[in-house]
């Protein structure tokens, strides 16, 4: 029988938090995500309706703007770059009714470089975003 090698290249944290977020529209709103430790190299935000577009990915202690879904492009950002105590909370800005929906928060822990832009395995954080048309 031939022996294979098993690689764990990411650590997945159970997912810890579920709420809902109403917001009027124009207004800015913080989605609340914390991981468990520290050593955090990447943070993706998600929304399933987008396909393969994200709402926002850090890593490498940036910003990756590529397979950025167009609406989120200069509207997202981190709570604490730093992410001290594992904040990894995402700030959506001026707010829509387009906005509204589930958005699932994913962080990778380590030291695998792979580059990939989607991170599998179960989010850590579900807000789903309830927005009021203008007006309401």
């Amino acid at each position: 029988m031939a022996k294979h090698n098993v690689h764990v290249y990411f650590d997945f944290f159970p997912l810890s938090d579920k709420k809902t977020i109403s917001a009027q529209s124009g207004q800015n709103v913080t989605l609340t995500c914390r991981a468990p430790n520290n050593n955090i190299l990447t943070v993706e935000w998600s929304r399933a309706d987008l396909g393969d577009e994200y709402v926002l990915l850090y890593r490498d202690d940036r910003f990756d703007p590529d397979d950025q879904h167009p609406s989120f492009k200069d509207r997202v950002d981190l709570q604490d770059r730093q992410m001290k105590d594992g904040d990894v909370s995402l700030i959506l800005k001026d707010v829509t009714i387009n906005d509204v929906g589930s958005y699932e928060c994913r962080v990778k822990t380590g030291n695998n470089r792979r580059k990939r832009a989607n991170l599998s395995g179960d989010p850590i954080s579900i807000v789903y975003l309830h927005v009021d048309p203008p007006g309401e």
